[in-house]
């Protein structure tokens, strides 16, 4: 499943097959932060890879097919792989707060490293490398849809997400939290 993604005069637009004129979703455009309990919809927990002022959009849109997730970045850090994902809660002023990735089938042991529920199908994974500008888009399109109130955030790692036994799912710290109020 693919989307086509334009630029129209500073918003973001989705075109998806997901679904037609029965497709909602998400979206949020933000400007990274220092965390205080007054900033809490963009975060960054590390000034060199997330800068203040760095910017973040988020779209996702659903349909009778499923859910495809955009993640783009601009001002972080230049020439970098980062790991990304759907977490559970929403950000807060510790990078744990966010809590663990969503996963559609939920690992009973957390944090979950098995390869059978740590992986792209079952979870939502947006890597990317950014550019000499610092800047860099993602997509995701899964089969299932989120459960209410269950995805919350997308959180930005220090490195790509790894897939191996043991360590399936690990990115490394939690460097900056964007607030997604997923549909």
């Amino acid at each position: 499943m693919s989307f086509a993604v334009s630029l129209l005069a500073a918003s973001m637009a989705v075109v998806s097959p997901m679904g037609g004129a029965h497709c909602q979703g998400a979206s949020v455009s933000a400007v990274f932060a220092e965390p205080t309990a007054d900033v809490l919809r963009a975060v960054t927990f590390d000034d060199a890879a997330v800068p203040p002022g760095a910017r973040v959009s988020v779209v996702e849109r659903t349909g009778h097919r499923g859910t495809a997730v955009q993640l783009r970045l601009r001002g972080v850090q230049p020439g970098r792989t980062f790991g990304a994902h759907v977490h559970t809660k929403p950000c807060g002023t510790l990078p744990d707060h966010s809590g663990p990735h969503y996963q559609h089938v939920k690992d009973p042991k957390q944090p979950s490293t098995d390869p059978r529920y740590a992986n792209p199908r079952n979870e939502v994974w947006l890597d990317l490398t950014t550019d000499r500008r610092g800047g860099g888009t993602s997509s995701a399109s899964v089969a299932w849809r989120f459960r209410a109130g269950e995805a919350r955030s997308v959180v930005i790692h220090e490195h790509a997400t790894e897939t191996g036994p043991g360590r399936a799912g690990m990115a490394g710290a939690r460097l900056a939290c964007v607030n997604v109020s997923f549909k």
